[in-house]
């Protein structure tokens, strides 16, 4: 059964991280849960209350990471989802994890990656040229990362698939499921 990668860290989004973690297996991927250490990481949800500029953020399901990232070997990964929330904040400073993302981008596997996660490959430098979308607050990471910004549910690029937020799973999770079929060899109504 072929792997994708799924990485976290403390206050990853919920939506953005349990909709492709139970959709990659509705295909028959393995979903492997990469963060920083093995251990369990507290997700939070992400609203926007009404006549707020910002989002608010509230506790949510904790998570248990499969894999640290230092033990992972991105060979063995069809593909890689960056979740979203505030995790990428921090993420983006882990070596480990910005080598597993080159590993991707270089390679040329499916990477789909949602709201505040463009903020890890922005760090791996692996943006430049692209077009993507993400949620408006982390539009400044991409573009000075060297990608053009749209404002669109979701965008493919090559092998990379983004969404703005968790309101775009349905067709950024579909846009990427096509791209892991064409990479696994399997075909796809």
């Amino acid at each position: 059964m072929p792997k994708v990668l799924l990485i976290i860290g403390e206050a990853a989004e919920t939506t953005d991280t349990l909709y492709p973690y139970f959709r990659v297996q509705e295909d028959g991927f393995e979903c492997v849960v990469a963060a920083p250490e093995q251990r369990t990481y507290q997700l939070v949800l992400h609203d926007r209350p009404e006549g707020w500029d910002l989002t608010r953020e509230t506790l949510a399901y904790r998570f248990a990471a499969d894999v640290a990232f230092r033990e992972v070997r991105p060979e063995e990964y069809a593909g890689l989802i960056l979740s979203g929330g505030r995790a990428p904040e921090y993420l983006r400073y882990d070596p480990d994890l910005l080598a597993i993302t080159r590993h991707f981008f270089g390679s040329g596997k499916p990477v789909a990656c949602v709201c505040h996660g463009i903020e890890i490959p922005a760090a791996a430098d692996v943006l430049r040229g692209r077009t993507v979308t993400t949620v408006a607050k982390c539009r400044f990471d991409a573009e000075f990362a060297g990608a053009t910004y749209v404002d669109q549910p979701a965008v493919i690029d090559g092998n990379l698939v983004t969404a703005r937020t968790f309101w775009d799973a349905a067709p950024w999770m579909r846009a990427f499921m096509r791209l892991l079929a064409e990479a696994a060899g399997r075909n796809r109504a």
